[in-house]
This record gives structure tokens, sequence and C-alpha cells, in this order.
């Protein structure tokens, strides 16, 4: 013999329900500026990546080089060591620049990620051409501070160099 349940529904499970169905709604919302904070994070970084590479090193604009890198810039480099002086890294631009064969890169990929109040973190790989011929790789990591509305390439890690393999 079958028997009939009760089919109402606790107005306590009602609540819940509810409240459920509000914080998702919330949790989407907050998803969705937070995706949106990160998208023009991610563009900011790119639009400052091109201007450090595209203009700066691969046309040897020395004045652009100078309005991106941080007056307190350190440089971590597996080949070189290390150097914290602008003026060094301004240099380096200037002899690679006086060389008589053409050094650009090209970013390969990269993420980005937001560093609290301070900036972003930047890591990726490219690739460095000479005379439009791919010769070597690396990775790299890039600390960004925003400053006001500008952002200053603050800490750079340049690492796992590597020929390409002809």
């Amino acid at each position: 013999m079958a028997t009939n349940k009760d089919t109402t529904i606790n107005p306590m499970v009602n609540v819940i329900m509810l409240f459920i169905l509000f914080l998702s709604k919330q949790a989407v919302a907050q998803t969705n500026s937070e995706v949106l904070k990160t998208d023009i994070l991610r563009n900011e970084i790119l639009k400052m990546d091109s201007l450090l590479f595209d203009v700066a090193f691969n046309q040897c604009d020395a004045s652009q080089f100078k309005k991106i890198i941080a007056d307190d810039v350190e440089f971590y480099d597996d080949r070189f060591g290390l150097n914290v002086s602008k003026e060094n890294e301004i240099k380096s631009l200037d002899a690679k620049c006086s060389r008589p064969e053409k050094l650009t890169r090209k970013l390969n990929s990269c993420t980005i990620d937001k560093l609290g109040d301070f900036g972003a973190v930047q890591i990726g790989d490219h690739t460095f051409y000479v005379d439009g011929k791919p010769e070597g790789t690396g990775k790299f990591i890039h600390i960004w501070e925003r400053k006001d509305k500008d952002w200053k390439l603050k800490r750079i890690v340049s690492y796992e160099h590597r020929p390409i393999k002809k």
C-alpha cells in the first residue's frame, strides 16, 4: 500500500535556497568584475611589453626605454648576473643598437597576474632574432610597478637562454 508523503517544503529550506541563489548571483557579479579587471591589467601589461620590446628594444628607442625602466631597476640574468643600474641598462641597449647585426625580440607567450596594489607580474618566454633569423629563446619574469597611471619595470629575471638548434 502506497503512503502519501508530505510534499510541502519546510520554510527554512526556502530561506536557505534563496540565500544560496543570492550568493551565487553575487559570486557571478564578482567573477565578471574580476575578469574585466584581469583583462584590463593584461592589456595594460601587454602594451608595456610592446613599448619595451617592439619600440625600445627592437627599434632602439632609448628615450622610450628610459621612460619604462624604474630608476631602481634590478636585472637578474642567467648569463651576466645582477645589474642594479638604470644607467648600465641604457648603456647595454646602446651597445646592442650599435652592433652591425640587428637583434630583435618577439614575445611567444606570457601570463600576467596582479600583485595587490603594487602592480603586476608577467612571466613568459620569447625568441630573439639576429637579422630576422631566430637565434635563441629565453624565459623571463617582469615585476611591473604602477605609479599613479604609469607602469615602471622594476625587477627583471631573465633565464633559460637557449640557442635555437639548426
